[in-house]
This record gives C-alpha cells, structure tokens and sequence, in this order.
C-alpha cells in the first residue's frame, strides 16, 4: 500500500527532544522554541514569532487580536479546513464565505470588494495548496476600505509571493509576511511537522506586538518579566495556553535544519507527478495544479480536478483497489450542516466544485520516485 502521507523525520528528532528533556525545561518558551522562532524571523525577514500547539490556534490568536465585536464581519473562503471559519466565529464575527477563482481553489480577489460592508474588519486569504493567493489585490483592497489581513499559511511555509506594487517596487515576499497577522501549521500532514502538532503566529504590525506575547502567555504580561522590563507580572488581558512544550519545539527543530532537503526531495516528486500526468491532463481528463505568475510553489500538495464527482469517486476507488491512498480534500463550509443555515444563500460554484472534484494524491518526503511513476503508470492505465 502506498500511503497518502507519512511525516517526514530527519532522524535528529529523537536526539533533540533528548536533549530538551535533559535540560530540565519542559514547558515551553525554552531553549529550542526561541532558536525556532529567530529561525524563522531571520530567514523569513517576519517581524515577530510566536510558537503556538498548532496551526488552529495561532489562528485563534489573530482573531482575538483583530478586537472583534459581535456582528463584525471576516471574509474567509468556503474552501478551506474549519479551523479558519471557527477562530473568528468564537469571538462573535460573523463569517461571510467567499468564492474560489476557476483556474485554482484560492479565494477570487475580484469577488471581494463585493462583499465589504460597513461591519467588514478583516479579510482572511487562504493560500491553498501553498501557492499564493493575489496579494496585491487583497492588500489594496484592504488598505482602501482599512480592513486587517490574516494570512492562513497552514499549508504554505517557505512559499513566496512576487509582488509588484508592495512599497512602490518588484519583490518576492515570503507568504506570512504581507498580511497584518498570519497563521501557520505544522501537523503531521505539511512539508514540516513539530512532532503530529504544532503551529506559528506571525505578527508584521507592530501594533499586536505586545498584547500578542500577552494573550501567548495566558493574559499576563510574564514575558516582559522574564525579560526584566516590569518587576512583576499579572492578569492583564485575555489569553490562553497556547505555548507548545520543549519535546515539541525540539521535534520541529530538527525539521527546520532540514527544511531546504526536505524542500528539494517534495519539489522534485511534485515535478515528477506533473511531467508524467500532464498527456492526460491535455487531453482533457483532468485539470493539474494551476501556480499563476506571481506564485512560487512549495510542493505542498499534488491534486488533479476531475471533471465531476462520479468521476473523481470512480478514480479514488480504482486508486484504492490497485494500493494507492489518494483522498479528496475539504467539503465547502457554507453548505455545512453546523453553518448552512446562516450562510446568505449566494451560489459559490468554483467552491463547490474543488469539494466535489478535486482529488489528491501522495506526496511526502519517503516517497519514492518509483512509488510515483507506479501511480502514474495506475492512473494512465485507468485513462486508457
């Protein structure tokens, strides 16, 4: 059996969570969750980071930092895990769903402007499959109608975005750097993993600086006490437990001295994938994955878009017989049983259809190049 998924190990995990046990700190904000952290600000160029138990919550962080009241609105995509939706909706926002583009799963930024109201406060953009959404659109629309950005990076860590009209000039922009706030994850399913969970709060305002560290460390204000700047620390906001431990700080990072490996090894199997599958994508029995021009891809996630949902339950099923997991991804959330009664009634047809039509397949770091050319040889033979 070829598995859908597998997380990656590098083989230094075990000896750095050894490590982390013998220092004698276990809970977190140690040694190895603030050499994570630098990592990331240093390599990403992100203004401040925060280690979080997963991608879930660092979301839950930037929807208590947005300062929302009920009845205020957050433009999220119907596309997308729960996990999006339920962080604004557990502090009273309303969740307005947006439509996918057509060419891939990513919100349609030239839908939006669209669904801003006067209760509008943030606009959530979902960077699927870890290829960018339009951020200079999303951003110009934000800052004409002052509206707050959180990226949802879950699935999109060392992904670029190549902007054009960022302060006046050409960049390439890490994704999780454009937005106010930005979310990523690191379950056992993405490119790395902190052990099964985990996740990061990426904060580029210097607005949510503080009150970020604050709601980080249960509503109190301890981290400036650690770092001598008030003589006693308290209660002084809301907050929660969102720190990992130490062990799986340690985990992730043995993951991140890797990542660049890691990164080649997923690249070179998701080229494979499409090189040998793209015959049968010309002539018609299937769309590939769709990177526009200003995207850069991180081998994320390897999908093929059937043309109906017979025919993408037919292939799973074939798949599934011949020993390969391939699974079908996320069911629109506006036609959800817990949220259908308070969507709008508008129609979001492209969401729709990647629910009932997209289709994934294998892609992990132990898979082999021969594991590959097997599936594609199976769907050839199916097409055939």
């Amino acid at each position: 059996m070829i598995d859908f998924n597998r997380p990656t190990l590098t083989g230094k995990e075990a000896h750095y969570m050894y490590q982390a046990v013998y220092n004698g700190k276990l809970s977190g904000n140690g040694m190895f969750t603030k050499r994570c952290q630098a990592w990331f600000e240093e390599r990403y160029g992100f203004r401040k980071c925060l280690l979080t138990t997963s991608g879930t919550d660092a979301l839950e962080m930037c929807a208590m930092l947005c300062d929302l009241r009920p009845g205020d609105e957050v433009i999220i995509p119907s596309y997308t895990f729960v996990s999006t939706a339920l962080a604004f909706l557990r502090e009273g926002a309303k969740v307005v769903f947006a439509d996918s583009m057509k060419r891939n799963p990513n919100l349609d930024a030239e839908t939006l402007e669209a669904l801003i109201t006067p209760r509008t406060k943030v606009i959530v953009p979902v960077h699927y499959a870890g290829v960018a959404c339009d951020m200079d659109a999303i951003m110009t629309i934000a800052d004409k109608h002052h509206l707050l950005v959180v990226e949802d990076a879950a699935q999109a860590i060392d992904s670029y975005y190549k902007s054009k009209i960022r302060n006046h000039k050409s960049q390439i922009l890490p994704l999780g750097s454009i937005g106010h706030l930005a979310a990523f994850s690191f379950h056992e399913t993405k490119n790395i993993t902190a052990g099964g969970e985990g996740g990061l709060l990426v904060v580029n305002d210097e607005r949510f600086i503080r009150r970020a560290e604050i709601i980080w460390e249960k509503g109190t204000n301890r981290a400036e006490f650690f770092r001598g700047e008030v003589n006693k620390y308290g209660w002084v906001d809301m907050g929660s437990s969102f720190l990992p431990s130490e062990v799986n700080a340690a985990f992730l990072w043995a993951q991140l001295e890797n990542i660049d490996a890691i990164q080649h090894k997923r690249k070179y199997i998701w080229e494979t994938y499409q090189k040998r599958l793209k015959p049968l994508a010309d002539k018609g029995c299937f769309s590939l994955p769709d990177i526009p021009d200003y995207a850069t891809n991180n081998a994320h996630m390897f999908y093929l878009v059937l043309p109906s949902l017979e025919a993408r339950t037919a292939l799973i099923k074939y798949l599934k017989e011949n020993g390969v997991g391939a699974v079908f991804h996320y069911l629109s959330l506006h036609s959800s049983e817990f949220y259908k009664s308070r969507h709008d009634g508008r129609q979001l047809p492209e969401c729709d259809r990647y629910a009932d039509c997209l289709v994934r397949l294998p892609l992990f770091y132990d898979l082999t190049i021969e594991q590959v050319n097997t599936i594609c040889d199976l769907i050839k033979t199916y097409y055939q």
